[in-house]
């Protein structure tokens, strides 16, 4: 492999992670939000943020395979 495609397919998997630690950072934030919801609750809201906290861990996990996909196809790569 070129270092040029190198470097391209390992900023691709920079940039994976750093979404899936985004959408880390989405759930920390959403559970604060439901946290506070015991002392001020909102049934709306609760349901709201439910939602968005199973979506955000869907989007980790889904994130989290495609890094190991990719990671496969970069591993490959490089022995090539």
């Amino acid at each position: 492999m070129d270092q040029a495609k190198y470097n391209e397919m390992e900023a691709m998997l920079h940039k994976l992670e750093d979404i899936k630690n985004s959408q880390k950072s989405i759930i920390d934030k959403i559970n604060h939000v439901i946290t506070g919801l015991f002392q001020h609750p909102d049934k709306d809201l609760e349901k709201a943020m439910e939602a968005a906290h199973e979506r955000a861990s869907e989007n980790v996990e889904k994130i989290g395979e495609a890094i190991e996909d990719y990671e496969i196809k970069f591993n490959k790569a490089q022995q090539a």
